[in-house]
């Protein structure tokens, strides 16, 4: 009995230290969550606080390990460049035309080329474009005739141009600070040296500005180079053809362009001949007409020579006999 007692005993005393324990452990549990939340909240706290000190400094350098903001495509800096060649029937009213469409998209036509020459007209235009409507006008150019080729490209500088931004802020404060100490100076090599280097920082401060103006033009204002050709012009498969019947063409080509340089210098001259050479040919006639004295030949022997002179041993020069006397008046028987 004694010892079922005992057993007794240690059950009931193994039970309470049984629940003792997980009521422990129950506190246990309890605080740690509460603590939890604590800890979540102070974080939490700590991490709008530091984002907007950010936000009120947006100059300060950004902490290892941060990624650039994920913008969205209508807010990227993008430069878009291209390049197209047209067929049209008139070069100059396509020329107009794409013209009208530049300037009614708000954009300006940077440089204009052209050569006329009836069917193998050319033009050459630089149109600068609005980005946001670029893919229309390019569109808009292409159906004024037959699209032979056409070249887009695109550059992302959204990095570029907010990095600009960050180094230009901050290169501005630095001129400041040194305008601020500029005033402070106390001695003569004191100014000189912060006279120096403010100019530094200006000119540094300057050159950045001027990067950051070229972006925002090639940001704002896209570029597209537009070649209209008329239609009798070579394709660009026909320029850069090889072989026999390639060479074949082209001596034919160089042929008949040599014939039309030969004719246009015979064009040239031909007032001068006619101007000169025609008085030149009349005189030269009349000179040719004109009648020449007749030479005596002097007497030949039977040999068919003249007389030998005997002193030099040639043929002396002929004799010549006197005239015959007129016979003299007869006297009267």
């Amino acid at each position: 009995m004694l010892r079922i007692g005992a057993d007794m005993q240690r059950g009931e005393a193994r039970r309470r230290g049984a629940a003792l324990v997980a009521i422990l452990m129950g506190v246990l549990l309890v605080s740690g969550c509460g603590a939890g939340t604590e800890e979540n909240a102070g974080p939490a706290t700590g991490g709008d606080g530091a984002a907007a000190a950010g936000a009120g400094e947006p100059d300060g350098p950004a902490e290892e390990g941060d990624a650039s903001p994920d913008l969205r495509v209508d807010q990227r800096a993008i430069i878009y460049t291209g390049s197209m060649r047209v067929q049209v029937p008139d070069v100059e009213q396509a020329a107009r035309k794409a013209i009208a469409l530049t300037t009614t998209a708000g954009g300006f036509v940077g440089s204009d080329q052209r050569r006329s020459a009836a069917g193998n007209a050319t033009a050459e235009l630089t149109l600068r474009v609005p980005a946001a409507k670029f893919a229309t006008v390019v569109e808009q150019v292409a159906e004024l005739g037959k699209r032979q080729r056409q070249e887009i490209s695109t550059e992302d500088v959204t990095e570029a141009v907010i990095d600009l931004d960050a180094r230009i802020t901050t290169q501005r404060a630095r001129v400041e600070n040194a305008r601020r100490l500029l005033g402070e100076a106390q001695s003569i090599s004191d100014l000189v040296s912060l006279e120096n280097e403010l100019a530094r920082r200006e000119a540094d401060l300057a050159s950045l500005e001027a990067k950051q103006r070229r972006l925002a033009d090639l940001t704002a204002l896209s570029s597209v180079i537009v070649s209209l050709v008329g239609p009798d012009a070579a394709t660009e498969d026909d320029a850069s053809a090889f072989g026999f019947v390639a060479g074949l063409e082209g001596g034919w080509k160089v042929f008949l362009f040599s014939w039309t340089v030969l004719l246009t210098v015979l064009g040239a001259i031909l007032p001068w001949l006619l101007l000169l050479g025609v008085p030149l040919g009349a005189l030269v006639w009349l000179l040719r007409r004109r009648p020449r004295p007749a030479l005596v030949a002097p007497p030949a022997d039977g040999t068919g020579r003249g007389p030998t002179d005997p002193a030099g041993g040639g043929v002396a020069p002929p004799t010549v006999n006197p005239p015959p006397q007129a016979p003299g008046a007869r006297s009267a028987p």
